[in-house]
């Protein structure tokens, strides 16, 4: 009877231990997974295998190395087609004949030669997109508080996004940007904009929209506007 008791104890003791060791977080245990706060994550959806290849298209058009700045050049190819000792008119900074390349590759019209000369070509291409014949191209507004996100994750999902600045004075030139696929948190896309290739007095393959417009004072953030269209990559030749 007396070991049957002091087994029963000893049972009770070591249940008793057992429980209060497991109700002690142990030190080396791994802590929980927490969720990033939302600042910090994806703001825009992740990149598409259509965001994939207008990605490759854009860097495959290789804009730091072409659509140079002083030179005068071939709208489509962004090579010079004059002389270097050039001196004569369309030779300043060539954003638009850019912009229009991207479009003409996507198998996506926008205003560009011959219909419009490269002379003061982004200004008038911002008059366009919203113009009768640019809304019948279907060329949408993005407007409101959303437009930059909005932007991005189409960007993201490989649809032709511009930005485009209209220059108030007729005699200086606007700007005009390409949004292209980047995963950014909100905080990124709040500080930075979009993410955008442009050429002009800098070339990128890849910049922020919060710079690219430092050379138009007034631009950015609220003189600029938004346009996209779809693209129907079955009609675009490979970008690999």
């Amino acid at each position: 009877m007396n070991r049957l008791m002091t087994l029963s104890f000893r049972s009770l003791l070591l249940g008793s231990a057992a429980f209060a060791m497991a109700a002690i977080p142990s030190a080396f245990a791994a802590p929980a997974a927490q969720a990033a706060p939302a600042a910090q994550r994806p703001c825009c959806g992740i990149i598409t295998s259509s965001g994939y290849k207008l990605e490759n298209l854009l860097d495959g058009m290789h804009v730091e190395q072409l659509w140079q700045p002083h030179l005068h050049i071939n709208w489509e190819t962004g090579q010079p087609d004059r002389p270097a000792d050039y001196k004569g008119p369309g030779r300043s900074t060539h954003c638009s004949a850019f912009a229009a390349a991207v479009g003409e590759r996507l198998d996506v019209y926008m205003l560009r030669p011959p219909e419009h000369g490269q002379i003061f070509l982004a200004s008038a291409q911002a008059q366009w997109f919203h113009s009768t014949e640019g809304v019948k191209d279907d060329w949408k507004p993005l407007t409101g508080a959303g437009r930059e996100r909005r932007a991005q994750e189409l960007a993201n999902r490989g649809e032709l996004v511009v930005i485009v600045y209209e220059s108030p004075n007729p005699h200086k030139p606007g700007h005009i940007v390409i949004v292209r696929p980047s995963v950014k948190t909100a905080a990124e896309l709040q500080a930075q904009g979009p993410q955008v290739t442009q050429a002009g007095a800098e070339n990128h393959d890849s910049f922020i929209a919060s710079q690219a417009f430092n050379h138009h004072p007034g631009a950015w953030p609220d003189g600029v506007r938004y346009y996209w269209h779809r693209v129907d990559w079955a009609s675009v030749k490979s970008t690999e």
